[in-house]
């Protein structure tokens, strides 16, 4: 049953104030401590995850979720002791507190030194996916941040047993369990409630679709995170090794196609447009992807490419599909390529095919976005491939940070001073 009794989310806000200070003094020791107890209750109450998971899937495909909602939405065995190692990951990664990032001293002896310290309080709105309770509330864990929850209303029963369980093993490990908080309510006025919480909140990161973010980068108070949008494009180059870019493709887009670094648009060189196009079509069109395809892609196709074939619209270049579709274009050169991209890139994940080091190079110099891929899949932008155990969420903004959001993301700094007596003149 979905819980909607009114929350006091001041109240949240000033104890996760309280917590975030209690835990910004804690060890890496009780901070792994935590973490190592919280990836054992994942496995450990795998069973319950996943019944209270059914009752949320169950749900949303009852109103009608789509795919792409319903495939985040899911959480089986499998998924689930991801998670866990997601967490066991985090613990392993160096603590990022306390580090100190420069240093120097002074003419006059002042011994100067930049440190690295949390952010203090983390507040995150998201939708459909569970796993990103877990993740949030580990990553902040690791970097002495408190956390403020608020899942969406189709993961509710997930979100509240995931993050009690949290809480019950932080705290069996020294750490305030006020340090996570879950905002045990769907009503969508705490939403804007909590944009407005500036003094208990120092950044806002949202997890979700293009409304969500947009109301949240027009409404929130504090600093917040506001891209993370992906429109991805891989650029199939004249000197690409066929079977390469073919697996590239194919990869990028059906390994999981409800997700944001998934590809969207694939831009091919006409000078191995016939090579390569019927290859990478007939292996999407095996795995039921759509394809929406510019006039010459479709000359090279043919009439019998099939009915997963259609002509592409203007709507199409730029699209975000989050599902098994996919737009295709010929081009005649890199830089009809890279024109393309800058129009219609979101800044989030672009990759080029290429065996031509200076195309690769000029690729990856002049392709404004978070992550720019030569040779390999767009899938590989995310914070558990980058090593970062997991991540909160993939930046598409230039401040205070880009790409995957993993510890040193959700840290900040101050400057240290030490002295002899020194007196400024």
């Amino acid at each position: 049953m979905i819980e909607t009794n009114v929350v006091d989310i001041k109240d949240i806000g000033a104890r996760a104030r309280v917590g975030s200070r209690a835990l910004a003094k804690a060890s890496t020791h009780a901070k792994n401590v935590a973490l190592g107890y919280i990836a054992d209750a994942l496995v450990e109450n795998t069973n319950r995850i996943v019944e209270a998971n059914e009752k949320d899937y169950r749900g949303a495909s009852d109103a009608g979720a789509s795919s792409a909602i319903l495939d985040r939405l899911l959480l089986d065995a499998e998924r689930i002791e991801g998670m866990a190692e997601g967490v066991r990951g985090i613990a392993a990664l160096p603590d990022p507190i306390g580090e100190t990032l420069e240093g120097r001293v002074l003419p006059n002896g002042l011994r100067i030194a930049k440190r690295r310290v949390p952010l203090g309080v983390i507040g995150t709105i998201y939708e459909s996916r569970p796993d990103v309770t877990i993740d949030i509330a580990a990553l902040c864990m690791k970097s002495g941040n408190a956390v403020i929850l608020r899942g969406g209303k189709e993961a509710f029963n997930s979100n509240s047993l995931l993050a009690s369980l949290v809480r019950d093993k932080i705290e069996e490990a020294g750490i305030p369990r006020d340090a996570v908080q879950f905002i045990e309510s769907t009503d969508r006025a705490l939403v804007g409630q909590m944009l407005g919480m500036k003094e208990h909140i120092d950044l806002m990161i949202p997890r979700g679709g293009a409304a969500l973010v947009r109301r949240v980068g027009a409404e929130a108070t504090m600093p917040a995170i506001t891209g993370g949008i992906g429109v991805c494009h891989t650029y199939v180059d004249r000197s690409a090794d066929v079977d390469m870019a073919v697996d590239i493709a194919v990869n990028a887009k059906i390994s999981r196609p409800y997700v944001c670094n998934a590809l969207d648009t694939l831009l091919v060189d006409s000078a191995i447009a016939p090579a390569f196009l019927p290859k990478v079509v007939s292996k999407l069109g095996e795995a039921g992807v759509e394809l929406h395809c510019d006039a010459r892609a479709l000359s090279i196709l043919g009439p019998a490419s099939g009915p997963a074939i259609i002509p592409a619209i203007d709507d199409d270049w730029g699209m975000e599909f989050l599902s098994l579709t996919a737009a295709v274009k010929v081009v005649d050169s890199l830089d009809e390529a890279l024109e393309h991209i800058e129009t219609y890139t979101s800044g989030h994940t672009e990759a080029i095919v290429t065996e031509d080091y200076s195309s690769a190079s000029r690729f990856q110099d002049e392709v404004d976005a978070s992550v720019v891929i030569v040779n390999a899949s767009t899938r590989f932008n995310d914070g558990g491939q980058f090593g970062m155990g997991a991540e909160v969420g993939i930046s598409t903004d230039k401040f205070h940070a880009r790409g995957p959001l993993g510890l040193t993301e959700l840290t900040s700094y101050k400057w240290t001073m030490q002295g002899t007596g020194q007196i400024r003149e």
